[in-house]
């Protein structure tokens, strides 16, 4: 016990003799690309062309390059193999014509939802839906060009929401707008909003100036009714519905529709909010 304790010891000593080693790090942001493999998203039908295949524990890169063991082989092999069980989520079910993203205050691609939303709302109830009020941050990715896969919409519409019907008076709706227009303005639908310096110049509806005595008809999500990213929808409701089914189950079927009309998935912003 003694010799090991005395050998301890020592160790210690040199360590705290050793002279101090500097060490300078560096960080360099790089783009994650298709340089090394050529590999691109793939679909349920171009898997080989898209993310390459494996012969042999070797791994044939659509590059045209090959890799023998390392890290690059043993992803794909992962990846590769995980293919089959997602080929259900890799059904291509529509084409787009151009890359549709969200941005502030307005984007094609918040539009298109919104604008589907409040249809597909007023189609459930049976009702006038004048508004639509959604969240930014419930669109959870782009709309790619080109083929579009179930995985896509599904991705890009994660959360279990509900959509729902609200009768809102026009005062009640200015509030909510009054609110956006000092903080930041969610997806809207319906309606043409101006604002500057964190406060409405003017709010149209339906072309109309927005009346504070009137009923608004709005489809909005459940996630928004109560104090979801700061909005409470369903404050002073007139009317309240929330109906069956999520997010998803009236996004999927939109795009499908898409599909077998043959048509692509396109849209536009229309200065629904201008911020002067």
């Amino acid at each position: 016990m003694k010799i090991k304790f005395l050998t301890v010891l020592s160790l210690l000593a040199l360590c705290l003799a050793a002279p101090a080693q500097e060490h300078e790090f560096t960080w360099r942001r790089v783009t994650m690309d298709n340089s090394r493999t050529g590999c691109k998203p793939a679909t349920a039908d171009n898997v080989p062309e898209a993310i390459g295949k494996m012969q042999g524990g070797r791994y044939f890169a659509p590059s045209g390059r090959t890799f023998e063991g390392g890290a690059t082989s043993r992803v794909a092999a992962i990846v590769l193999d995980a293919q089959t069980r997602m080929a259900p989520l890799k059904e291509v079910i529509a084409r787009s014509s151009a890359v549709m993203e969200v941005s502030y205050p307005e984007s094609a691609l918040s539009n298109w939802f919104v604008d589907e939303l409040m249809r597909a709302v007023a189609d459930s109830t049976g009702k006038k839906v004048d508004i639509g009020i959604a969240n930014f941050g419930g669109i959870r990715c782009a709309m790619p060009e080109g083929d579009v896969i179930k995985d896509d919409i599904m991705s890009m519409f994660p959360f279990k929401n509900n959509l729902c019907y609200v009768a809102l008076k026009g005062s009640d709706v200015r509030y909510i707008l009054e609110d956006m227009a000092a903080t930041r303005f969610q997806v809207l639908g319906g309606v043409k909003v101006v604002a500057k310096d964190g406060k409405l110049v003017s709010v149209e509806v339906g072309g109309k100036p927005l009346d504070d005595k009137k009923i608004y008809g709005v489809a909005t999500i459940s996630f928004l009714l109560n104090g979801g990213d700061g909005i409470s929808v369903a404050r002073n409701a007139v009317e309240l519905q929330v109906l069956d089914g999520y997010i998803i189950d009236t996004m999927l079927p939109f795009v499908r529709s898409y599909g077998k009309e043959g048509k692509p998935i396109e849209y536009k912003t229309d200065g629904r909010v201008t911020l002067l």
